[in-house]
Order: structure tokens, then sequence, then C-alpha cells
């Protein structure tokens, strides 16, 4: 098999050398580089949908130029509707956010409450519970005259 390839520079109406390689026997498709034609070398390519903008001269009072700039006016209006209905959307979750954080501090300052009055009881029983019971080192000995031997 020969590797050998054949290259034909053409330049296309924009101004664009589009390089053809041949490749023989290797039975590779063939396909276009594109290249800038330009003498600096680093030119940007323009894309083709950008090509006729430029030098289009559009007729304000057309048909097509009315239907682009209603079809224009509802994307803008539907746009900004649909942002607006967010930022309301957002509004409305931020008051809820702060409602259910003001049910839960109240909610921790009754618990904090409650829990005061529990350690409170606790150590009050605590306290009654060790009153009640003599510790095993202060137990008086009483010796019984009977058991003497």
């Amino acid at each position: 098999m020969s590797k050998t390839s054949q290259q034909n520079p053409t330049t296309d109406a924009s101004g664009v050398s589009v390089i053809h390689t041949q490749a023989h026997s290797s039975g590779l498709q063939q396909v276009p580089q594109l290249v800038p034609v330009s003498p600096g070398g680093g030119g940007k390519a323009v894309p083709p949908s950008k090509q006729g903008k430029k030098s289009s001269f559009v007729d304000r009072n057309s048909d097509e130029y009315r239907q682009r700039r209603e079809r224009n006016n509802m994307a803008v209006k539907k746009s900004r509707l649909k942002s607006k209905q967010k930022a309301q959307d957002t509004l409305q979750r931020v008051n809820q956010l702060k409602e259910e954080n003001e049910r839960l501090e109240a909610k921790i300052k009754l618990l904090t409450k409650e829990l005061s009055v529990l350690k409170d009881l606790f150590l009050e029983h605590a306290h009654n519970f060790a009153d009640n019971v003599q510790p095993v080192g202060t137990e008086t000995t009483t010796t019984n005259p009977e058991n003497s031997g």
C-alpha cells in the first residue's frame, strides 16, 4: 500500500484557502482543511451563519422583519415574566423559611426551659436521696453482748 498524498490548494469566494488532500490506495475519505488566506496568517475564520449578517440590509417595513420583531418581543416578555415569577417564588420561600426559623427558635427556648426545670428536679432528688442514705464508712457499729465470745 502506498501512503503518498497529493495536496491541491484552492481559494473559495470568502477568501479562505481549502486544501484538498488525496490519499492514494489508502481508501480514506477526503477531509478539507481550512487555512486563512490573509497575509498576517492569524485571522479568525468567520462561521457561515455570521457571514451574510453584516452585508444584508433588512427592510424594517417588511413582513418578515415585523414577524421576527413580534417573535422576539414575545420571547422577551416571556423571559421577563419567568424571571419575575422566579423572584416571587424565591421571596415566598424566604418568608416561609423565616417563619419556620422563628418557630424553631421558640421551640428551642421552650425546650431549654424544660431542660432547666428537669435538671433542677433531678438535682433536688439526688440531694434528698444522698441525705437519706448513710455512707458506708460512717456507719456506727454496735456490739451485741450475746455474740461475744
